[in-house]
């Protein structure tokens, strides 16, 4: 079968496309024929030997995907061959025509969502679930500011918050990046290239500030996060592109809190609760994945190159 191979971490131009032997289902896996394949900023630092040095190589890239079972092992009794399913983790990587996993790193995909959104479930919205729900505990009325709210996890972000009752309330950096976010559900929407655009957040919250932030861009956003927190606020860092200086006084008279997240961490019980909420979000239509791009496998370089250097607004797929 056809799948990208990395022999040597390096630039996207390390993702080849080449024939490889075809997985086969042992005791609890499935084999799933791939018919999206998400990309992820995370698969570009793997790549890149930013994350997972220690990774043997050769590897096949790629966490999330989307397509139909092929194969069961035995001890299967959740999965069936036929059934349409997304993967969120895997054995052997999704940037291939076929990828194995075990049972329960696939969940079933309804019929109305395509194979290009669930490749978008996985990573993008299971760090917005962790951090709205697992690290930061958000409760119906609250508000929440989502920086970067047209990407892959402020668009999960957006739709999961609004559903659960929160005001919504998220930024991007252009005219159609904006309207993309109030689409998805935002009550409203600010222009991060605008100067002070978080004193609209004041103004909006009547002086109060956000009970909530999901942070992607630490680095840049952290410190002036801080100064728009209402009391007993959090900001949880979903992202960031290196270190920040920041006041820790300004956490004192608040008592808010900076926490970190990572799906990494995420226990069993945790991944079965945030893929269980997803699977109810598909059935009603409140959870609508935004595919803006969907690419021939052979175009993994340009896909990794894409989603780090442009403004993507939802999610790239890979299309064996």
């Amino acid at each position: 079968m056809k799948a990208i191979q990395v022999h040597g971490f390096g630039a996207p131009e390390v993702l080849r496309l080449a024939d490889v032997a075809e997985p086969q289902a042992g005791t609890g896996q499935v084999v799933v024929r791939v018919h999206a394949a998400g990309v992820n900023p995370v698969d570009t630092y793997i790549r890149a030997g930013l994350y997972r040095p220690d990774l043997p190589l050769p590897y096949t890239p790629g966490i999330d995907g989307a397509g139909v079972i092929e194969a069961v092992g035995a001890g299967v009794k959740h999965r069936t061959v036929g059934q349409r399913v997304y993967v969120a983790w895997c054995l052997t990587g999704t940037y291939a025509e076929k990828v194995l996993c075990e049972e329960f790193q696939t969940h079933p995909l309804p019929e109305a969502i395509s194979f290009g959104q669930g490749a978008a479930l996985g990573v993008p919205y299971g760090a917005a679930f962790r951090a709205l729900f697992q690290r930061a505990r958000a409760v119906a009325g609250e508000t929440v500011l989502v920086h970067g709210a047209s990407g892959g996890v402020g668009i999960g972000a957006v739709q999961l918050a609004r559903a659960a009752g929160l005001r919504v309330i998220g930024t991007a950096g252009s005219e159609q990046g904006r309207q993309l976010v109030l689409a998805q559900g935002a009550h409203h929407v600010l222009d991060h290239h605008a100067a002070g655009y978080l004193e609209q957040l004041r103004e909006l919250t009547c002086g109060r500030g956000a009970d909530l932030i999901l942070e992607m861009l630490a680095n840049v956003n952290l410190g002036n996060d801080l100064g728009v927190l209402a009391p007993k606020g959090r900001v949880v860092v979903i992202g960031s592109r290196g270190p920040v200086e920041i006041d820790p006084r300004a956490t004192f008279l608040p008592e808010s809190a900076i926490l970190g997240m990572s799906l990494y961490s995420a226990t069993a019980p945790e991944l079965a609760s945030m893929h269980a909420a997803f699977g109810a979000g598909l059935e009603n239509g409140t959870l609508r994945p935004v595919v803006s791009r969907e690419l021939p496998l052979a175009e993994a370089p340009t896909a990794h190159h894409a989603v780090i250097e442009a403004s993507t607004f939802g999610k790239i797929a890979l299309v064996p």
